[in-house]
């Protein structure tokens, strides 16, 4: 670094990435900053410079003593230690040392009082957040969530017919044959931990997973239009049950929600998927099976009018980036779940499924977003096809109506005036059968006004809408 770069960086100030300071004297505080940077993805510390970044310079003393508590702050003060980097500028108004701090591989780095250091801004903090400290765990290797023992969980849980199936399929051999409780067998296979199920036994092989595991599901909605914050929908569901079931689902969901195109086949061919099922196929196995389950908050699956969207809770782990895994880079989150989904799902496990992907459909976005502890795959649909297979669609949601109504929906073919339909249900208080019938109907969008020849309103009729024929499912028959 020369001077010139040197007041460069200095003229824009402190931020969570560089720290300002005119001297040092405390190893301990020295220890904390040093703590802090390696595990907010590294910075650098200016000895020498004022808080306002100008330059007050430090003698040949001051860097030799400086120089010696940063070495004695790093080795001794911070567990694990560190190995900063040490460089002298020289300016007019004397030396600059520029410590140099490695986002930390071990993270995390606490100090000799066990607190853990973070920066915060241009400041640094302790973390005391019991998820933060988990996370911070988590993405140095000493914790994985999906091995971690589910509270309240027993064996009895467990559906031992489902384990029994993956073992036999997968070992060769039955339970009965193997001569061990099915505990011990989980345990074996890193699937539980003193005969408590881990996340991965009960995401797995669980009766109830969502029981004991309530955010570990998806949260399905197919939107008429292309707003997250459209108030309506086309159909919605809540996917839970185990993975391989929840994947099953996550996929009919998908199927009943794109489009079928003829794609130059015959008229009486099945249509084909407007978007490639093995791309839909892989980035739904990556979501379920690399989300964070750290991070309290359900997969979701959102499919508009123009895209197809799969988010999946946590951010890309360590320094991963969307352009690396876009060529087969890959860093298991959750080993043990990934190992055995493997032989359960369609996943391979060797960073191979997002390139599939995108060899199958190119159109799909990548967007890691740590500002909101998420990853998201944006599938785009293709408008042209979509707008030509697009028929009007009525919601799936079924309306919550009274039974008068239900019997009014029933009796009507084609169009009928008030009188009509009160002679058809048998009623003669024209007031009840009002509030009681044609009114919700109305309002449910069930049942519309026609135009009559003669506009007066006792001559005004009524017929099903294309909701009311769906709910009665008639189709258009009348």
């Amino acid at each position: 670094m020369t001077e010139t770069d040197l007041l460069q960086t200095l003229a824009c100030g402190e931020d969570s990435r560089h720290q300002f300071k005119r001297d040092a004297t405390n190893v301990d505080g020295m220890a904390a900053e040093l703590a802090a940077l390696a595990n907010s993805g590294g910075g650098t510390v200016f000895l020498g410079v004022a808080d306002d970044g100008s330059v007050a310079g430090l003698d040949a003393a001051a860097v030799r003593r400086l120089n010696q508590l940063i070495s004695n702050a790093a080795s001794q003060h911070v567990r694990p230690p560190l190995h900063p980097q040490t460089h002298n500028v020289q300016t007019a108004q004397g030396l600059v040392l520029v410590v140099s701090v490695a986002d930390g591989l071990n993270k995390p780095y606490m100090d000799l009082q066990g607190r853990v250091w973070v920066k915060s801004g241009a400041d640094k903090r302790h973390v005391t957040a019991r998820e933060e400290m988990q996370r911070m765990f988590q993405r140095g290797g000493l914790l994985q969530a999906d091995q971690v023992p589910v509270r309240n969980a027993t064996v009895a849980d467990i559906d031992e017919r489902a384990f029994g199936r993956y073992f036999e399929r997968r070992y060769g051999q039955s339970l009965s044959a193997a001569g061990l409780p099915v505990a011990q067998l989980m345990e074996n296979l890193q699937l539980a931990q003193g005969g408590v199920p881990n996340l991965a036994g009960v995401l797995l092989f669980g009766k109830h997973p969502q029981r004991l595991l309530p955010v570990c599901q998806i949260g399905a909605v197919w939107f008429p239009g292309t707003r997250l914050g459209d108030t309506r929908y086309l159909d919605s569901e809540n996917i839970d049950g185990p993975l391989d079931e929840q994947f099953e689902r996550g996929m009919a969901f998908l199927k009943r929600s794109l489009h079928k195109v003829q794609a130059g086949r015959g008229f009486n061919t099945l249509g084909q998927l407007e978007l490639p099922e093995e791309a839909l196929v892989e980035l739904l196995v990556n979501a379920l099976v690399h989300r964070d389950f750290l991070v309290s908050a359900t997969i979701r699956l959102f499919v508009f009018t123009d895209r197809v969207e799969i988010i999946s809770p946590g951010h890309l782990p360590d320094s991963l980036t969307p352009e690396q895994i876009r060529t087969g880079v890959s860093n298991r989150r959750n080993q043990v779940l990934a190992e055995h989904a493997a032989h359960i799902l369609p996943y391979r496990g060797m960073g191979t499924g997002v390139p599939r992907a995108l060899d199958a459909w190119p159109k799909i976005d990548l967007v890691d977003e740590p500002e909101i502890n998420q990853f998201r795959a944006v599938v785009w649909r293709t408008v042209a096809s979509t707008e030509a297979a697009t028929p009007q669609v009525t919601p799936h949601v079924t309306p919550q109506v009274a039974p008068q109504v239900i019997a009014m929906l029933a009796v009507m073919k084609g169009e009928h005036a008030r009188q009509e339909l009160m002679t058809l249900l048998g009623l003669s208080d024209r007031k009840h059968f009002a509030e009681a019938y044609l009114v919700p109907a109305l309002k449910a969008e069930l049942v519309e006004m026609t135009i009559p020849d003669k506009p007066q309103s006792s001559k005004q009729k009524y017929r099903l809408t294309s909701a009311g024929k769906a709910y009665v499912g008639r189709g258009d028959a009348s």
